[in-house]
């Protein structure tokens, strides 16, 4: 009986999300979907999942200080200073830049989104963040209380989501966080996911994004969004996008840990 225990034990942990996310590390440290090469992009994804399940990520760390060069998009930086802060301590050439595209508006970068997201990696890097980057995106939160990926375009769960953990990590608290979180049940469906927006459907990182919103604001998701989310997972471990689609697992499953770990942005 301790052998098939054992064995039993083996086969679950072969299968778990976190074991299929390592399973698509490469010997050069970064990450990759099935038969592609590794991307800083897709690695950072990867690093902020496993390492909010409390996962080591060796190497991974190595690789993205290696290929900063290729970060272009304000959002890219954004992203590798988030993942470089949790596995290694974030490079001081990446905060800058960061640094260097806050506007006097209080934006950083070209977007609403590469906006939410400075607030993001800086506060994961323990860096202050001005002010007038909280008055800027609580001057842009819509009427219906989401906010956009840039401004003039209707809102989206995604960017909504993680807009409440950018003003929560900055402390901001009372009506906006609750507009934000009523806007986000209107896209709740009846599977218990979230939409990323009207007649979208629900998937899975939709999902994991409203999950946090409403941890890193001190509410409970509900247990119907968990439900929705046990209902993708495949026997590799890996996560569909939705009931009708799966692509890009290591990237989907990347952006559900962190949710089934309860663990909003930025990390603790």
């Amino acid at each position: 009986m301790g052998v098939k225990l054992l064995v039993a034990a083996a086969a679950l942990a072969l299968t778990s999300p976190t074991a299929f996310v390592q399973s698509r590390q490469l010997p050069d440290g970064g990450f990759a979907e099935q038969g592609r090469t590794a991307s800083p992009e897709l690695t950072a994804w990867a690093v902020l999942g496993l390492r909010s399940t409390g996962v080591a990520t060796p190497r991974a760390h190595d690789f993205l200080v290696a290929h900063e060069d290729e970060l272009v998009k304000t959002t890219d930086v954004e992203l590798a200073v988030a993942a470089e802060a949790v596995s290694g301590g974030a490079s001081p050439g990446l905060v800058a830049r960061i640094r260097a595209a806050t506007r006097p508006s209080g934006a950083i970068g070209p977007l609403l989104n590469s906006t939410i997201w400075g607030v993001l990696a800086l506060r994961q890097a323990g860096e202050p963040v001005p002010p007038r980057t909280a008055r800027y995106l609580l001057a842009r939160q819509a009427r219906s209380g989401g906010w956009a990926w840039t401004p003039g375009i209707a809102p989206d769960s995604n960017d909504t989501a993680a807009a409440v953990e950018a003003l929560v990590a900055l402390r901001v608290r009372g009506a906006p966080v609750r507009r934000a979180l009523a806007y986000l049940r209107r896209r709740q469906k009846g599977d218990g996911g979230f939409e990323l927006q009207p007649g979208r459907g629900s998937d899975a990182q939709s999902t994991a994004w409203a999950i946090q919103a409403f941890l890193a604001a001190g509410r409970d998701p509900g247990a119907r969004a968990f439900a929705y989310l046990r209902r993708l997972r495949r026997a590799d471990g890996s996560f569909r996008y939705s009931t009708r689609y799966a692509a890009t697992p290591v990237w989907v499953t990347s952006q559900v840990l962190p949710a089934l770990a309860r663990k909003p942005f930025p990390l603790r």
